[in-house]
């Protein structure tokens, strides 16, 4: 064996070694990667349902929504009949019933004044 046969040797040997060196931190980044995507797929495999869950949650909401502004617009209807029908009895039985009170005080009166008791 000449010198550079011996050079070529020990220069393949330390490229190996290089080499061995080298892979141990590729092989653990693998299994890095193997973990992340495991965990990933777990992630995913417990999302789907919680996420398929909220959807039916909310479109149970939005339908419970809906009957409650159909209860809410009733209740305003409700009210402005109210409204009305209590401005329509004012209207009507308020100003007789006004009338009627400040006539019999009148009477009251006359008939006070007629027995001598005047209120003061």
């Amino acid at each position: 064996m000449t010198p550079g046969d011996i050079a070529g040797l020990i220069a393949a040997v330390a490229f190996v070694l290089l080499v061995g060196f080298l892979a141990m931190p590729l092989l653990k980044l693998a299994r890095v990667f193997d973990e992340a995507r495991a965990s990933v797929k777990q992630i995913t495999d417990h999302t789907v349902p919680v996420l398929d869950e909220t959807a039916a949650t909310v479109a149970t909401t939005n339908a419970q929504l809906v009957k409650i502004d159909a209860m809410t617009t009733s209740a305003a209807e409700v009210s402005q009949n109210v409204s009305a029908l209590t401005a329509l009895v004012a209207a009507t039985v308020g100003g007789p019933l006004i009338k009627l009170a400040a006539f019999s005080y009148g009477v009251r009166q006359a008939l006070e004044g007629l027995t001598g008791k005047v209120r003061r």
